[in-house]
């Protein structure tokens, strides 16, 4: 019954209970993913008039999965965390029915997306796009915090295509010298026993050949400058302890060689293949709003009149 128990706030302080009455007034937009940790949606917030990205994910599922300490994780990292290149947290929230976690709508999309439009990247612009990440996940580090789950689709891009690391729903803190052991990511990868190609250099994402002895191989292609090829087999190298790990590894490297490792400065100019015009694609299924007539807030929420909406 609703309200819900003062100790179910206690219990999940990550997410605060919020009524239905006081909900935000949100406006389903489009279906942005859906997948086993929810659904990630499109909203607008009428009262904001601010274009907004919610994951919504069923209490029943988190329970099922037995994630909720996970979960809890997920908020309690991204409230932390504070980078020009990671995609923050803006609220969560929980109904009668779910737990809500409000971020930033980025409408340039993810880096996968651009690659698949683009063809390829230039090494100039993986130049770019590789400094900023080491940038982030040397931030994540020091602050003890493993991301996990690295990936193309977890890179949003903002308005002038610099990276936005998203998603940390795999995320831990570890204290100094604890060590994570669980199997985790996304198998396309993961590197198991054996490396995975330079994706962003490639137009196809080629398939790693096993070896007679049972471990992948890949090779560089011909076309990749020394420095980068050099630079992609010290980053998988099989032995962790002799993997470039360090923000001076990446200074003094070749292949980054003239570049500064400042936030401010790499965010200076737009990134030019990522605010280029695209070929339209189709838009993203409208959700079926009868999936959504148990959500706890008002997620069929109509504009306040004469108030333009924001793309």
């Amino acid at each position: 019954p609703w309200p819900l128990p003062q100790l179910v706030s206690l219990f999940l302080p990550e997410f605060p209970v919020r009524p239905s009455g006081r909900q935000q007034q949100l406006k389903i937009l489009g279906l942005v993913a859906k997948g086993s940790f929810g659904t990630i949606l499109k909203v607008l917030d009428c009262g904001r008039e601010k274009v907004c990205a919610i994951k919504v994910m069923p209490k029943v599922e988190v329970l099922r999965r037995d994630t909720l300490k996970q979960c809890k994780e997920e908020v309690s990292i991204q409230r932390q965390v504070r980078h020009p290149f990671v995609h923050g947290l803006g609220d969560s929230w929980q109904g009668q029915r779910h737990l809500f976690i409000m971020c930033t709508y980025c409408s340039t999309g993810d880096l996968h997306a651009l690659w698949r439009a683009a063809g390829r990247f230039a090494e100039a612009t993986v130049r770019l796009f590789a400094a900023e990440l080491v940038l982030v996940l040397v931030y994540l580090h020091d602050l003890g915090i493993v991301h996990r789950d690295v990936k193309m689709e977890n890179i949003l891009l903002d308005e002038r295509g610099h990276l936005k690391l998203a998603d940390f729903g795999l995320s831990r803190h570890l204290r100094w010298g604890e060590r994570a052991h669980t199997i985790c990511g996304t198998l396309q990868y993961m590197v198991l026993l054996g490396t995975p190609p330079p994706q962003l250099l490639t137009p196809s994402s080629p398939q790693p050949q096993r070896s007679p002895w049972g471990a992948r191989s890949y090779t560089s292609p011909p076309a990749l400058s020394p420095a980068l090829a050099r630079l992609l087999a010290e980053l998988l190298c099989h032995n962790p302890l002799r993997r470039l790990r360090y923000l001076h590894h990446f200074q003094d490297h070749p292949f980054f060689r003239g570049v500064t490792f400042d936030a401010d400065l790499l965010q200076k100019d737009p990134v030019a293949v990522a605010v280029a015009p695209r070929p339209p694609t189709p838009p993203p299924p409208s959700p079926d709003p009868s999936t959504f007539d148990d959500f706890d807030c008002d997620l069929t929420a109509t504009a306040p009149p004469d108030r333009p909406w924001p793309g």
